[in-house]
């Protein structure tokens, strides 16, 4: 990350409204904005999951913890006009294509109404000066080709929760457009941007039919891992990766104004594009023991088998790169998820989060600079 350090120091002191951040990667922000010494106001439904990263490390202690949802449009312009945010990341979602075919409904109206909400807050918010909306890189209409999908792609989604993203992405883009345009930044003073990232691995996930989460479930409790899509590939990264991003982007947004508006890629290298089969062998491996077998149905409903994100934008404009590997993604993840199985739960389990969050920024700065060839 160029600058990393100056990147970084943007945060301390702003205000940095994050929804969703019960949420398994709402989570890992907050923490690590709080680290950076934001004052970090946090508007989510109760953490969607038991057990949950956001209990489990008590990040209720360290945040303005609120609950609410973000079709509540009363509500969430309320606490905008009463905490004055600077920064806006905007990750709440229904994030599960499964449940999107079980409840098409919950999933637009979250997805899609629930960013329009966000978005008008922004907009009868004077104190905001940049906003992230955190959408997926399933928002493209994917053709499963084997090139990396770019910014500029056309916006698509086979299943409910994929068109939702891409809904919510032409939404962003008509707001921008409309009330924020950069070529008008100096009256309205805001920054709007979308952030489209990979598949995301760490620790304090537990979401239903997500592959690691399911692993972790099965492996905890010795039992075999049922997969139902072995040779589907898709781009895995560690949860620091997009966040880094992330953060960086709203750095940047922040000290250059409209200079970095737009649609952004943050994804792995083509070699973490693996097969889920390979990723339940090292995972695994990383656990120490366990056993898997091949659960494929027709009843099961459609999913992408090949998906990957061309994010040569975010390299070049932004210097933005990978830090760990498949490998260290996966290391880092098991041993997050063995402490928390072996009985680590709150302030010790907050600080080995945040270890985690350390090495990574030290990690991130070095290897930009210079790569030792060490494999992490």
């Amino acid at each position: 990350m160029n600058n990393n350090s100056d990147s970084y120091d943007t945060y301390k002191g702003k205000k940095v409204l994050i929804t969703g951040h019960t949420g398994f990667k709402g989570s890992w922000l907050s923490a690590w904005l709080t680290e950076l010494g934001a004052q970090v106001i946090g508007y989510s439904l109760e953490p969607p999951t038991k057990p949950s990263m956001f209990e489990a490390i008590s990040l209720q202690d360290k945040v303005t913890h609120i609950i609410g949802d973000v079709r509540d449009e009363e509500h969430l312009l309320a606490v905008f006009s009463k905490y004055q945010p600077e920064f806006v990341f905007h990750l709440a979602a229904q994030p599960i294509v499964r449940l999107s075919y079980k409840d098409p409904k919950l999933t637009y109206e979250t997805n899609v109404m629930g960013t329009v909400n966000v978005l008008e807050a922004i907009r009868k918010t004077k104190s905001v000066r940049v906003a992230v909306v955190i959408t997926s890189d399933k928002c493209y209409e994917n053709k499963e080709w084997i090139y990396g999908y770019r910014e500029t792609d056309p916006m698509g989604g086979y299943d409910p929760y994929s068109s939702s993203k891409g809904c919510a992405e032409l939404v962003v883009s008509a707001y921008r457009r409309s009330f924020f345009n950069p070529g008008r930044y100096n009256e309205h003073k805001v920054a709007l941007s979308s952030a489209r990232a990979g598949n995301v691995i760490g620790g304090g996930d537990w979401g239903q039919d997500r592959l690691v989460p399911d692993c972790i479930r099965a492996l905890s409790e010795s039992k075999v891992i049922k997969i139902r899509n072995p040779n589907a590939v898709r781009p895995w990264q560690y949860v620091l990766e997009p966040l880094s991003g992330y953060l960086l982007l709203g750095a940047k947004m922040y000290q250059d104004g409209d200079k970095f508006v737009g649609a952004w890629n943050f994804g792995p290298p083509d070699s973490d594009i693996i097969r889920v089969e390979e990723i339940v062998k090292r995972i695994i491996s990383y656990w120490g023991n366990g056993r898997y077998k091949i659960a494929a149905s027709s009843k099961n409903p459609h999913e992408a088998k090949l998906l990957k994100l061309d994010c040569s934008k975010a390299h070049s404009l932004l210097n933005w790169n990978s830090v760990y590997n498949i490998n260290g993604t996966l290391k880092e993840t098991a041993e997050w998820y063995s402490r928390y199985y072996n009985g680590i739960r709150g302030r010790e389990l907050y600080e080995f989060t945040v270890k985690q969050i350390r090495e990574y920024m030290k990690r991130d700065s070095h290897f930009l600079y210079k790569n030792t060839g060490e494999d992490i």
